[in-house]
């Protein structure tokens, strides 16, 4: 598909040669919001890493014409340690590493859209404030400046709206729609079926095996919510490697 930007491909993810993610395959089109959704310990995050490149693929292959700086991801609150000794301002400029580099001196222009990065997430007089000091809600929209001013082409989010008022979440699904309309790809790992029918156009149903990708309105379907549901009860941690697809 020629305005496929991520492909999947037969794609398997284990851990020790136990399958978490089994042989998916399809495409993630470019300038596409995506939800990946399924019941608890479905692969959602799994499979996530995995298109991130965190994880290498058991079997099978991902594909995409990408650059690795062409990539922003948020990972999960809880693998984010907070209590690194960095200001509001300093963490949010940390999203400019794409443009000034690991070690070059920060320009004035990337200080400028740091601030309004925070403007835009509500974060005015922020700026000096500690990142261990926040509430989760507050530290969530830092993320998200962050990603702003890194002006990635592909968003990857893992479950960013956990644990976090109305309000934020609310504030933070503009700023995803504002990518989307920006002709930005942006995939998200969600738990909320109603935010994925109410906000995400396309979802990648999986319970460690592929339900359905697609428009969210035929994927997210009584008969295929009952069948991940099923699949996730019934899976095995036990069981053995898995074998390649026919």
């Amino acid at each position: 598909m020629s305005d496929a930007l991520i492909t999947l491909d037969n794609l398997t993810v284990a851990y020790d040669r136990h399958p978490a993610v089994h042989h998916v395959s399809g495409s993630i089109l470019a300038g596409s919001l995506t939800a990946i959704a399924g019941p608890n310990g479905a692969g959602k995050s799994t499979l996530l890493k995995a298109i991130m490149g965190e994880l290498r693929p058991a079997e099978g292959r991902i594909s995409h014409r990408l650059q690795r700086t062409d990539f922003g991801y948020l990972p999960q609150a809880a693998e984010i340690n907070r209590r690194f000794p960095i200001s509001v301002f300093d963490a949010v400029l940390l999203g400019a590493w794409r443009s000034s580099g690991a070690f070059r001196r920060v320009l004035a222009h990337e200080t400028g859209k740091a601030r309004e990065a925070l403007s835009a997430v509500g974060l005015e007089g922020f700026e000096k404030r500690h990142i261990g000091s926040l509430s989760a809600g507050q530290f969530q929209r830092v993320l998200f400046a962050r990603l702003l001013l890194q002006d990635a082409k592909l968003i990857l989010l893992d479950e960013p709206f956990t644990a976090i008022d109305a309000r934020t979440t609310k504030d933070l699904l503009d700023i995803v729609a504002r990518w989307h309309g920006d002709g930005r790809t942006v995939i998200a790992v969600l738990h909320d079926f109603d935010q994925v029918r109410a906000h995400f156009p396309q979802t990648l149903l999986i319970a460690r095996k592929l339900i359905g990708w697609g428009p969210t309105g035929d994927v997210m379907s009584p008969a295929n919510l009952l069948k991940a549901r099923a699949m996730a009860e019934r899976w095995d941690e036990d069981a053995r490697a898995c074998e390649p697809a026919a």
